[in-house]
């Protein structure tokens, strides 16, 4: 992965946000370039999982990148060619809705937009709680769409929470590194 350039979107799934920290730190480790992103929501929510500016400041010091947060400073990756992959992770079920459906009203969006106008590999580490019900034909039909892969992915409780879906965070090493040659890590769906 040394030399490759990627983009890596927080989005609101907070119970799984040091899951993807803890990710972005291992590519980071194997020599990834990484710009940060964060949802508006990601960026100025303080949790019972920590606060923004703890957020903030890990991912900036693993980074050395200041975050991008807004849509003017995600339009630019795509005339800059500035990334050869870019990751989602967490990606929520209203992230994934307004891919599925061209809404770019967000950092993280805008960002997957002007990415993926230069024909680059974009990667979902889904995390859901409508994944098997309202979420279910977004995911369909990202699927679907050229340049989209996905982290594998499964249910999280499925007595508790029956259509909970959430991507295995470990496996998103292996996931880009498939995504960057044009495959689809498999298998996609996990067993119990």
């Amino acid at each position: 992965m040394k030399g490759i350039t990627a983009g890596f979107a927080l989005c609101g799934s907070f119970c799984t946000i040091k899951k993807a920290v803890a990710q972005l730190k291992a590519l980071k480790i194997e020599g990834v370039d990484i710009f940060p992103i964060m949802s508006p929501i990601v960026y100025t929510s303080d949790t019972r999982f920590g606060t923004a500016k703890d957020l903030i400041d890990e991912v900036e010091a693993v980074t050395n990148r200041k975050i991008i947060t807004t849509v003017v400073e995600a339009e630019p990756i795509g005339p800059k060619k500035l990334l050869d992959l870019m990751i989602i992770a967490p990606c929520t079920g209203n992230t994934l809705s307004k891919l599925a459906n061209g809404i770019t009203d967000t950092s993280v969006t805008m960002a997957a937009k002007a990415h993926l106008r230069n024909g680059r590999p974009l990667l979902l580490a889904i995390a859901t709680n409508d994944g098997l019900s309202a979420c279910g034909t977004n995911i369909g039909k990202l699927m679907n769409t050229k340049n989209v892969y996905f982290v594998p992915f499964g249910q999280d409780d499925a007595n508790g929470k029956p259509t909970s879906l959430i991507a295995d965070f470990e496996k998103i090493p292996f996931a880009a590194k498939a995504a960057l040659t044009g495959n689809q890590l498999q298998p996609i769906l996990l067993k119990d």
